[in-house]
């Protein structure tokens, strides 16, 4: 929870709701060179999105390049064993949603890193836009998924589609290739499933 209360946030002039700081897409608060990043600025509440919303305050305050927080690639991550990784949308949003979409689900036990480091265990399903063949979402379910994870929040941050991550020449072997079957299995060009 933020700890906003008693802080000096009113005598300020910096607008509160619901005991977070009301901030914009560039961290930035009703008071002019005033930002908040982090738990006090609301969800989602975590490490690697405080970090990132302290680079973006920071660039803006500096006069730096800017770019805009993008709370709709947020990698969400589980360290748990085995670990669970997702970014973009569900196949259940996706749905309701309406958009036209493809699937590729793919085994780890079809992967041959996976095999060779005995962790063969869990999947990687990628969910695509029918017609234009945009990443839309991403979920891994295997003991390295949050490592796994960043290159589809990179596909996805650039709206990139899944013939250029199949196009893109994936060393082998790597569970990093997992990502590059189920997209390919997605676009009905499956390489090794």
């Amino acid at each position: 929870m933020a700890n906003t209360e008693n802080i000096g946030l009113e005598k300020a002039g910096i607008k509160v709701d619901k005991g977070f700081v009301d901030v914009d897409e560039l961290m930035r608060t009703n008071v002019a060179n005033h930002y908040a990043i982090g738990d006090v600025a609301g969800a989602p509440q975590l490490a690697h999105v405080a970090s990132h919303e302290g680079i973006v305050a920071a660039e803006v305050a500096a006069g730096k390049s800017q770019h805009a927080m993008k709370y709709n690639n947020v990698p969400g991550c589980t360290y748990c064993q085995p670990q669970v990784a997702s970014v973009g949308l569900t196949e259940r949003a996706v749905k309701e949603s309406g958009i036209k979409y493809k699937v590729g689900k793919v085994p780890f036990s079809a992967i041959g890193k996976a095999i060779a480091i005995g962790e063969q265990d869990g999947f990687i399903k990628v969910i695509i836009d029918q017609e234009l063949g945009e990443v839309l979402g991403v979920h891994i379910l295997h003991s390295e998924a949050t490592e796994l994870i960043s290159e589809a929040a990179v596909i996805r941050s650039h709206e990139g589609v899944a013939a250029s991550v199949v196009d893109t020449i994936h060393p082998h072997p790597t569970l990093s290739e997992s990502v590059m079957e189920a997209m390919a299995l997605a676009m009905g060009r499956p390489i090794n499933t």
